[in-house]
């Protein structure tokens, strides 16, 4: 009896380890606006460990990958423009027409370009 108590304090304990360690896992949010004339993707990393990371975007079979960014404490921003002032300031260029059905999937990738993060919206029009 008292070896199946213990197991059952072992399992629990891993399960409320696996809880607390989840809600430490890296998220990221997306988010896209299209126009006639422009696209534009940020994606913002947070909770992440330190390191450098990646953003790739696809929307439909358009697909843009930033050069890689230190994590600030524990957060990285990278965004995706086709506003050529936006791009000379930093941002990745995409086209104006990148944004496919109004949805883009925004991945947040480490150093050995695993994901870390991932999400799918929909964009806003203008």
């Amino acid at each position: 009896m008292k070896t199946l108590h213990m197991g059952v304090l072992a399992v629990g304990a891993a399960v409320l380890l696996g809880v607390a360690l989840d809600a430490d896992a890296a998220s990221v949010r997306v988010r896209c606006e299209t126009r006639a004339t422009r696209a534009r993707v940020s994606v913002d990393g947070n909770d992440l460990a330190p390191g450098a990371y990646t953003a790739r975007i696809t929307s439909g079979a358009n697909v843009a990958t930033s050069m890689p960014a230190a994590a600030i404490g524990d957060e990285a921003e990278f965004d995706f423009d086709s506003k050529p002032k936006n791009v000379a300031a930093g941002a990745t260029q995409i086209g104006r027409d990148f944004i496919q059905n109004h949805a883009v999937k925004g991945e947040l990738l480490d150093a050995s370009d695993a994901v870390v993060a991932a999400s799918t919206v929909q964009c806003r029009g203008r």
